[in-house]
């Protein structure tokens, strides 16, 4: 895994507590309950673009490894 992955498994796995610790707490029901539930639901939102992200990396870096090692191997 890259830094670059792993820096967006971080981000996704602290947007996945945010959204649990607004769910557990459950703030009274104002404005500002709002305000938390709509900026778990974005945090949530970046999360799952985060790990979409880092998976595709993951396949593509693991793809281009594949690569490398079959040419690798057709070159011997």
């Amino acid at each position: 895994m890259t830094s670059e992955t792993l820096r967006k498994v971080l981000v996704a796995s602290v947007a996945v507590a945010a959204l649990s610790f607004t769910v557990a707490c459950k703030p009274k029901a104002d404005a500002s309950a709002d305000s938390a539930a709509a900026s778990a639901e974005a945090a949530a939102s970046d999360a799952s673009m985060a790990a979409s992200d880092a998976a595709m990396a993951a396949s593509s870096a693991a793809a281009s490894d594949a690569s490398m090692a079959a040419s690798a191997a057709a070159s011997k």
